[in-house]
C-alpha cells in the first residue's frame, strides 16, 4: 500500500481512547513480512523476523488513539448526553458527524448538538459550553428506539467522521486523527524502509492504546520492550496561524519538528545533538519546538526502566483535536528520512555516549 492510502486509511478508522480494534487489524495487514503481535490493550508490537541480536534496542512509538467521546446516558427524547475521550476545546464539539458504535458493531451517524438560542436564556446564551448541555442527536425519538431499533447504549464509543483528501498540488492532505495516525504511518513507512538493512540495533514499532486519557498504552509498551532509545511520532500542534514567522515552530512546510521540551518531558542533548547533525548532514528540512504546554508518549517512555533518552519527531498539524486537520505530506516525509538516518547511524559507540555508559 502506498503512503497515501496508508495514511487516509489510518486517519479515517474509527478509533477513539479504549476502542482502537479497528487500527490493531489496519496495522497487522501493512506491517508486511514482520512479526506482529497486540496485547489485551490493542497496543500493537512489531519486530523484524529472525533478525541477529544486538546490544541495544530502540522503540519507535505512535499511539493509535483519536480523542472522541462515549456515551453516557440515552434521554427520553432519543438523544445522547456524551462525555469527552480526551481533550477537546467545546466550541469544536457541536454541529458535526460523528459515528457511534452499536452493540453489533455497526457504525450509527449521528450530530452533535446543543441548544439552539432561541431556546436559551439570555444567560444561557453568554454561558461558557458545558459538555453536559451537549448531546447526539441519531434522529430518534425516544429512549427506546436508540436501544431497540438503533441498539446504542451507555458505553458506546463515539468518533468524528470525516473524509480524507490529498492535494498533490499543494502539498496538502486534510482529514481526521492526525493526531496520531501520521506518526503511525511513520512507524509502518520506517520499519518497511529498514527491513533490509543491517542495523546495529534491535528495532521495535510499538503502537500504543489510551495517549490522549494519559498516556496509558506507552506505559505498558515500555515495559514490554524495555528500549534502550526511542523515537516518539507525533502529529504535532502547528502553530503557524497563531505566532510570528519568527516565532513560529511548527510551521507547515519546514519540515519535521524535533521536539526539545514539554510539560512532561526534556531532550537528551546528545540525542538531540546527533539528530540535528544528520538533518543538515542529509538536507532533511527540519524545526525546533520547545512547548509550554502539551505531553507525548515521550512523558511516560522516558520514565521507564532505569530512564530512556527519547526523540520527538512531529508532523506539525493544524487543528489538532478537532474535527478537521492539515498537514503537508513533505513534513511526513522528513519526519520519516530522519528517523531512517537516526537508526542507521545508531551504533554502540554513540548510543553509550547518549546513555552516558
Amino acid at each position: 500500500m502506498d503512503k497515501i492510502k496508508l495514511i487516509e486509511k489510518l486517519t479515517t478508522a474509527f478509533g477513539p481512547s479504549g476502542f482502537e480494534e479497528d487500527l490493531v487489524e489496519i496495522l497487522k495487514k501493512n506491517l508486511v513480512d514482520l512479526d506482529v503481535e497486540n496485547d489485551s490493550m490493542n497496543n500493537v508490537y512489531a519486530k523484524y523476523k529472525n533478525s541477529e541480536k544486538k546490544n541495544f534496542t530502540v522503540q519507535l512509538d505512535a499511539h493509535t488513539d483519536e480523542v472522541g467521546f462515549m456515551v453516557q446516558s440515552i434521554l427520553d427524547n432519543g438523544t445522547l448526553s456524551i462525555v469527552p475521550l480526551g481533550g477537546w476545546v467545546l466550541t469544536n464539539v457541536p454541529a458535526h458527524i460523528v459515528g457511534i458504535r452499536n452493540r453489533d458493531g455497526k457504525i450509527i451517524e449521528g450530530l452533535t448538538g446543543s441548544t439552539p438560542p432561541h431556546f436559551m436564556t439570555e444567560e444561557e446564551r453568554n454561558s461558557p459550553l458545558n459538555i453536559e448541555k451537549m448531546f447526539i442527536d441519531i434522529g430518534a425519538m425516544s429512549y427506546e428506539e436508540v436501544i431497540e431499533d438503533f441498539k446504542i447504549e451507555p458505553g458506546a464509543p463515539v468518533a468524528p467522521i470525516v473524509d480524507f483528501r490529498y492535494d498533490e498540488a499543494h502539498d496538502l492532505i486534510r482529514g481526521k486523527a492526525f493526531d496520531n495516525r501520521l506518526g503511525c504511518a511513520c512507524i509502518v513507512e520506517t520499519m518497511n524502509r529498514l527491513k533490509d538493512k543491517n542495523l546495529n540495533v534491535n528495532l521495535v514499532g510499538a503502537f500504543a492504546a489510551q495517549e490522549e486519557v494519559g498516556m496509558r498504552g506507552a506505559k505498558v509498551t515500555s515495559q514490554k520492550v524495555k528500549p534502550d532509545l526511542a523515537i516518539v511520532f507525533e502529529g504535532s500542534p502547528a502553530d503557524d496561524l497563531y505566532f510570528s514567522k519568527k516565532q513560529a515552530q511548527g510551521v507547515l512546510g519546514k519540515g519535521v519538528q524535533i521536539r526539545h521540551f514539554d510539560k512532561s518531558y526534556i531532550g537528551n542533548p546528545e540525542y538531540i545533538k546527533l539528530t540535528k547533525d544528520l538533518a543538515e548532514e542529509n538536507n532533511i528540512s527540519c524545526q525546533s519546538a520547545i512547548r509550554r504546554a502539551g505531553s507525548t508518549n515521550a512523558g511516560a517512555i522516558h520514565l521507564s526502566n532505569e530512564g530512556v533518552p527519547v526523540l520527538v519527531l512531529g508532523v506539525p498539524s493544524r487543528f489538532v483535536h478537532s474535527h478537521y486537520n492539515f498537514a503537508r505530506l513533505s513534513d511526513f516525509e522528513a519526519a520519516v528520512d530522519l528517523a531512517v538516518k537516526v537508526i542507521e547511524n545508531l551504533n554502540d559507540e554513540n548510543i553509550k555516549k547518549i546513555l552516558k555508559k
